[in-house]
């Protein structure tokens, strides 16, 4: 007879199993949010807002209900380089690719490569070892998110695709690295405070380069103003705080996996947000970009 669980324990596992799912649904809403801001701000002005917005209120939270500050030294400088990475490059690459007028799906595409990168580096650098069906779960993942995106990425003009598709790869980087960085050199940390630390560096980064590179003009319409909301409040805050436990929780590879699913569901958020049609081949690839995760997180 199996012994019974302790009170909680079932609702918290219960829990634990949906974080994947439920991080995927909101972090594929980011680019949706960023297709809505931008037409009235340029790309880092808008990050640095947000990034400003998210350092006061999770300030105020971290002071109201006394958490814990790790303690100064170079778990500080750990901290902020993963959220530099994590939260100033990919957001900046993506956000100015967009800006620039990639299609988000060929952002997301681009961005989707970041479990084979994490996948060929986490054995040397983290010591994980990438199992078969793993690497056959990434190929698939792979594949299904081209084929969701295929389309899009064929309306854009060759000239002006390698120029836009600069900012994206230095996301894809950005994010890769960050997570190996993290997994590596900070992968518990209270997320309260860690956030405020990770966000730091971000701010003024993003800051200084759109005070050197844009007029830093903002239109608040009705738009902007939900769009900055949403990624304040649901990415900035929630997203990442889930992306925060998932790599503290689990491997690299697991953890990268998931960002297969990030163009699919972008895919489906804007079909039921903007209408756009979803084709044969994008529902295809949505089962095969599932089916590779499922694979992958084994």
């Amino acid at each position: 007879m199996k012994a019974a669980l302790p009170d909680g324990s079932e609702a918290g596992a219960a829990l634990a199993s949906l974080a994947p799912l439920l991080f995927v649904a909101l972090w594929s809403t980011g680019f949706i949010g960023a297709k809505l801001g931008l037409p009235y701000v340029e790309p880092l002005t808008f990050l640095a807002l947000r990034f400003a917005i998210v350092i006061v209120l999770m300030s105020a939270v971290a002071v109201l209900v006394r958490a814990p500050w790790p303690p100064l030294g170079m778990r500080w400088v750990h901290i902020g380089v993963s959220g530099l990475l994590v939260h100033g490059v990919y957001l900046g690459g993506v956000f100015t690719a967009i800006g620039h007028g990639l299609p988000s799906g060929t952002t997301a595409l681009v961005v989707g490569l970041q479990p084979i990168l994490t996948a060929l580096a986490a054995g040397t650098l983290l010591g994980e070892r990438v199992r078969p069906a793993q690497w056959m779960g990434l190929v698939l993942g792979f594949a299904g998110v081209a084929l969701v995106v295929a389309g899009k990425a064929a309306s854009v003009p060759g000239g002006a695709l390698v120029t836009m598709l600069m900012p994206a790869l230095v996301a894809l980087l950005g994010i890769t690295a960050g997570t190996l960085y993290q997994k590596r050199f900070c992968p518990s940390f209270d997320l309260r405070t860690g956030s405020v630390i990770q966000y730091l560096p971000s701010l003024v980064a993003t800051a200084a380069l759109a005070a050197a590179t844009e007029s830093m003009a903002v239109h608040w319409t009705d738009e902007f103003v939900f769009a900055l909301g949403w990624l304040v409040l649901v990415l900035s805050l929630g997203a990442v705080s889930l992306l925060n436990l998932l790599i503290r929780r689990g491997g690299a590879v697991n953890v990268a996996s998931l960002f297969y699913l990030t163009p699919p569901m972008t895919a489906l958020v804007a079909w039921l947000v903007f209408g756009e049609t979803l084709t044969g081949w994008a529902l295809a690839g949505m089962a095969l970009a599932a089916s590779g995760v499922w694979l992958a997180r084994r």
